[in-house]
């Protein structure tokens, strides 16, 4: 079976969306603009309020997956199709916009630690009108492996024989949060079809065997294809591990909507200015 190594190392790009949120962008730039099935990637996070305080008032999405995961802080969730909720530390809302959907994420803190991360997820063409679909996990329904080396959080995927609440997924996700101790070594088989990446969020981690650049701190890398994934914890460290079957459609985007069509995103665009957007 192949050994994954490293294929591209990327430095997120600060942005800000929503009411002013600040984020760092991976996934969804001029760096790496689609890893199919994967439409962007963003880490927030901040100690200072006025960094995410303005939230994301309502606003639409047509055609994709919005996966959050919250590592420390509070949203306020609510959207078109009835769902309300507040997301803690450890929470994770893997929303299924389809044909339409509009939500607000507003912070519910005022001040305190804010970090998270948002993905968004394409949808096949026969999937894209389908009715849209809110799932809240909340971190005590999260699967975790745990020894001496290591803790896993599994979101979606299967490690050692647990399986994440994430079941039975188009694009059959992998979605890990890891924990490592120094100098030990995560290992895991990943499907040779997929496209996979690693999220390093703290700490510093080698991949594969063959030398690479330093990775420590938030930064993103993509893996080349391969089955055997091996990382090693330089010094102790956090990290997403994430991958899925691509869907091998083209994409057109307008913003908050990703369809296959520009034909498509003009319609979106219509629907929304005409009040015929919200599909329940």
């Amino acid at each position: 079976m192949k050994q994954i190594e490293v294929s591209n190392i990327i430095d997120p790009v600060p942005t800000s969306d929503g009411a002013g949120v600040k984020l760092k962008r991976s996934i969804g730039t001029p760096l790496i603009d689609y890893l199919d099935p994967f439409l962007m990637l963003d880490e927030f996070g901040s100690e200072n309020k006025d960094d995410y305080i303005g939230g994301f008032p309502p606003h639409p999405h047509r055609g994709i997956e919005t996966v959050t995961y919250m590592l420390n802080g509070e949203f306020e969730h609510e959207d078109s199709t009835g769902a309300k909720g507040k997301m803690s530390s450890g929470d994770v809302q893997w929303m299924k916009t389809g044909g339409g959907i509009i939500h607000s994420e507003m912070p519910a803190m005022s001040e305190g630690k804010l970090h998270g991360f948002q993905l968004w997820v394409n949808m096949p063409a026969k999937l894209k009108m389908s009715k849209p679909e809110y799932i809240y996990i909340n971190a005590k329904q999260m699967q975790i492996h745990k020894d001496t080396e290591k803790k896993i959080k599994i979101i979606a995927g299967k490690f050692n024989g647990i399986e994440g609440p994430v079941k039975g997924h188009n694009v059959e996700p992998v979605y890990f949060d890891v924990e490592l101790e120094k100098d030990k070594i995560f290992k895991f088989d990943l499907a040779l079809t997929h496209n996979s990446f690693v999220y390093l969020i703290e700490g510093e981690i080698k991949i594969g065997d063959k030398n690479h650049d330093k990775v420590n701190g938030s930064t993103l890398i993509i893996l080349a294809k391969g089955e055997k994934l091996k990382v090693k914890a330089v010094t102790k460290s956090k990290f997403l591990l994430i991958s899925g079957k691509p869907i091998g459609e083209p994409i057109a985007r307008g913003g908050p909507f990703v369809m296959n069509t520009k034909e498509e995103i003009l319609k979106a665009v219509e629907d929304y200015q005409n009040g015929n957007f919200v599909q329940k």
